[in-house]
């Protein structure tokens, strides 16, 4: 039988893909790694799967875990950014225990971004030789249930320094779909680069006119520039590499070429991506006070 390996299996993509797996008819064993078996475990229990500790900076954790998989899924987690120090050893240990495909969760344009390191990391996956297959998400429409959730809620705003910038959206839902499939298929998507995207273009302005007509309430949109942000977000005690994290995402696409749409969603899952509308519509109950 074949082995599925899913970093990240607790996390927001982690558990979506987890679920898409789990309305597959598939003959794989799933393996789910994870840092606090007691505490962690508790989350996976409604998924058919086996848990095995896994800890991207514990690297005595790699091998016994790489040693069951065939297939593996890689994500980043946000906390980790020296490629060289975790992710050069976990690939090492890929080659060595056989493994057969990686699916890695790449980011939307980071061919053209040389300094993020989704970049190096996919280039290590390439130079190892191991078959592959990149996801490439646009903005995570689950940023507003988590990183943006705060300030919705406590200030009915939404305040980030993207300006007019149109962004490309997905639904996390959506991409654990496609990760489902190619995970069950590796053999149709050896060495292949997907950008996922739903089928709208978005300034922050709009999204924040369509949240306040899903939850009838008034949010505004606040585009500030670097210095207040900085300022505002460390007062509310936001680490600064994540500060400096959220400038990259959402303050240099206004000053780059739009993002494309594209179709893969729907030609690798035969279902329509969410639209931005349903997905507010969906997530009422954590979008509201």
């Amino acid at each position: 039988m074949t082995n599925i390996f899913i970093t990240g299996a607790t996390g927001n993509v982690g558990i979506a893909v987890l679920e898409a797996l789990k309305n597959l008819n598939m003959s794989f064993e799933i393996y789910a790694g994870i840092r606090d078996l007691k505490k962690e475990k508790v989350i996976l229990e409604r998924f058919n799967l086996k848990t095995i500790p896994f800890d991207f900076t514990d690297i005595n954790t790699f091998k016994p875990a790489l040693a069951q998989c065939d297939i593996l899924f890689l994500l980043r987690p946000p906390n980790i950014s020296d490629v060289k120090q975790f992710f050069n050893p976990l690939i090492e240990t890929a080659i060595q225990c056989g493994v057969t495909h990686i699916v890695f969760l790449s980011v939307q344009g980071v061919e053209k971004s040389t300094i993020i390191p989704h970049h190096k990391i996919e280039k290590l996956i390439v130079e190892s030789k191991i078959p592959y297959t990149f996801l490439r998400p646009a903005y995570f429409m689950q940023n507003f249930t988590t990183t943006l959730r705060n300030d919705l809620i406590v200030n009915k705003r939404i305040f980030l320094p993207a300006g007019k910038a149109k962004f490309t959206v997905i639904d996390v839902i959506d991409i654990g779909k496609v990760a489902a499939r190619i995970l069950t298929e590796t053999n149709n998507h050896v060495d292949k680069s997907y950008e996922l995207t739903n089928r709208e273009k978005l300034t922050f302005g709009e999204m924040t006119e369509k949240l306040s007509k899903g939850l009838n309430m008034t949010i505004q949109y606040e585009s500030p520039n670097l210095i207040k942000f900085f300022l505002v977000k460390r007062k509310e005690k936001m680490p600064v590499i994540l500060i400096l994290v959220m400038i990259m995402l959402h303050y240099f696409p206004r000053f780059q070429k739009e993002p494309n749409i594209t179709d893969w969603v729907k030609k690798i899952t035969d279902d329509e991506p969410k639209t931005f509308d349903e997905f507010v519509f969906e997530n009422k109950n954590l979008l509201k006070p």
